[in-house]
């Protein structure tokens, strides 16, 4: 199902103030519930209303207004507040009821399928991919990925994601799209290694898919202003790797499926809890002539994974020259309004040995 880029969210309000929510990393399993100001340099905390974002989504209709008012409060500076450093936040849920990820950015499976030898479906332009992904630990976005083993591939793949409130089964489209009540950036770690041999069983990701980190900070649709349209956001979403330029890939071009499609392709046999997070799939860009996309270094958007110049290099070259990581390399993940401001705050990473 192809995205209305005339039809934007109906739940969007230009009018409304929006909000930035975060947890501090505090040695509880869900962190403490904080409000962040827009610039991301304070917080005040927000545990007299709810002591953890899960707590708040479970509630979200009560919930929501009062958080919104301390935003204010934080923006003009009217209640007292401390200074928010990245590095102190958890992922904004550091567990989760249900982590799915989908398939909205077809060039990213057209590439990765075929660096498998493995045709694409015609259906799969119509039915996104999903999978459901470990939630019950996430990585915090300053935590380094642990690695066991070199040869298992560990390839980055930035994304957005959006968390819900609940759903109902059989929701629509449109419907699904007043469900998104927070977004955010996601680095969903792939062990490409391990995927081919797990896939040939027929029965999808396990020990592929390790833990999982999102941004320092997850956003209301409204805080994005004309960003958030068509439920994607039209920014690039900026992934370095190893301190270099890797990805600029816009998240609002090229996708096939829109954040609301994903939710109601999650939901159509089962409702789906407040607190259900759905990732966007890696973010994908075709070049301007339609081809799989250049690199940053020679004037393209590059790509938000390792496997896909893996897979333009086999293209050009007969044989992949990147290597995926290994113990001591790092990926940021972060993306930039059109003031060249931080939204989400960075994950910022290194693999470690484990």
């Amino acid at each position: 199902m192809a995205i209305d880029t005339h039809h934007a969210n109906q739940q969007h309000n230009p009018k409304a103030y929006g909000m930035k929510l975060a947890s501090l990393n505090d040695d509880t399993r869900d962190g403490r519930l904080i409000v962040v100001s827009r610039d991301l340099t304070r917080y005040c905390a927000a545990d007299n209303i709810a002591p953890t974002l899960q707590a708040a989504l479970d509630s979200w209709s009560d919930m929501a207004p009062k958080l919104e008012a301390l935003y204010r409060d934080v923006e003009h500076s009217a209640v007292p507040c401390e200074r928010f450093h990245e590095r102190e936040a958890h992922s904004p849920l550091p567990r989760a009821y249900q982590w799915a990820d989908g398939s909205a950015y077809i060039n990213h499976v057209e590439l990765v399928r075929k660096a498998r030898g493995a045709e694409v479906p015609e259906s799969f332009y119509t039915d996104p991919l999903m999978y459901q992904g470990g939630s019950d630990s996430f990585l915090a976005p300053r935590e380094d990925v642990p690695l066991g083993d070199p040869a298992w591939g560990c390839d980055m793949e930035g994304e957005v994601a959006v968390i819900t409130d609940d759903v109902p089964m059989g929701v629509s489209p449109e419907d699904a799209a007043g469900h998104i009540k927070l977004i955010m950036l996601c680095n969903d770690v792939s062990l490409r290694g391990l995927i081919p041999a797990e896939l040939a069983k027929g029965f999808g990701f396990f020990q592929s898919k390790p833990p999982t980190a999102f941004s320092p900070v997850c956003v209301t649709p409204d805080e994005l202003g004309d960003a958030w349209s068509g439920n994607v956001i039209h920014l690039p979403l900026h992934v370095d790797h190893n301190g270099e330029a890797f990805g600029r890939a816009n998240a609002g071009v090229d996708a096939t499926f829109s954040l609301a499609d994903l939710i109601a392709h999650a939901a159509k046999t089962r409702p789906l809890s407040a607190g259900t997070i759905i990732g966007s799939g890696t973010v994908s860009n075709q070049d301007e002539n339609g081809g799989p996309g250049k690199p940053v270094s020679e004037g393209g958007l590059g790509y938000s994974c390792i496997a896909e110049i893996r897979m333009i290099e086999t293209i050009n070259d007969g044989e992949p020259k990147t290597p995926f990581m290994k113990a001591g390399d790092s990926v940021r993940v972060e993306m930039l309004d059109a003031d060249g401001h931080s939204i989400f705050g960075a994950i910022e990473q290194t693999v470690k040995a484990v």
